[in-house]
C-alpha cells in the first residue's frame, strides 16, 4: 500500500541524487510481512507514476543485485523501515563492484489523525470496519 510515509521517504532520497530510480520488491521476496494484495507489476507503476520518481524497476525474482548493478547509484537509500543493515548492504555493494554510499531515509510518527505507515492505516480500517459492523475482524 502506498501511503504518505512512503511519499516522504521518496522525497528525501531524491533530495540525495539527481534521479530518482525506486525498486519494487516483487511478492516472492517479500518473506517479513504479509505478501502484497496487488501484483508487483502494478505496485510498479503507481510507483512509476509518482512525479517524483524518474523510474521505477522491478526486483530481480531470484539476485536482488541484479537492477542495483544495472542502475549503478552512486547513493542507495533505505526505507527507514527496511530490515538490511547499511553495514551489510555496503558490504555487498562493494562485492558487487558498486561504489555507492548507504543512506536510511527517516520515518514519519503518527500525529493525532494522520497516519504514515501500512500498518497503522490497516489498524484505521479494522477499527472503522468494526464500528461499522457487529462482526469480528
Amino acid at each position: 500500500m502506498l501511503h504518505p510515509g512512503h511519499v516522504h521517504y521518496l522525497e528525501e532520497a531524491a533530495a540525495m541524487g539527481e534521479e530518482l530510480h525506486v525498486i519494487v520488491a516483487r511478492s516472492e521476496s517479500i518473506t517479513h510481512k504479509p505478501a502484497p494484495v496487488l501484483p508487483a507489476e502494478q505496485r510498479r507503476e503507481v510507483v512509476d507514476a509518482l512525479e517524483i520518481v524518474d523510474r521505477a524497476h522491478l526486483g530481480h525474482p531470484e539476485d536482488f543485485s541484479v537492477p542495483i548493478r544495472e542502475i549503478d547509484p552512486d547513493v542507495l537509500v533505505l526505507g527507514h523501515d527496511q530490515h538490511h543493515d547499511e553495514r551489510e548492504v555496503e558490504a555487498m555493494l562493494t562485492d558487487w563492484g558498486v561504489d555507492c554510499r548507504v543512506e536510511r531515509a527517516s520515518g514519519l510518527e503518527a500525529d493525532g489523525e494522520r497516519r504514515y505507515s501500512s500498518s497503522a492505516i490497516k489498524e484505521r480500517v479494522r477499527e472503522r470496519a468494526r464500528q461499522a459492523s457487529p462482526v469480528q475482524y
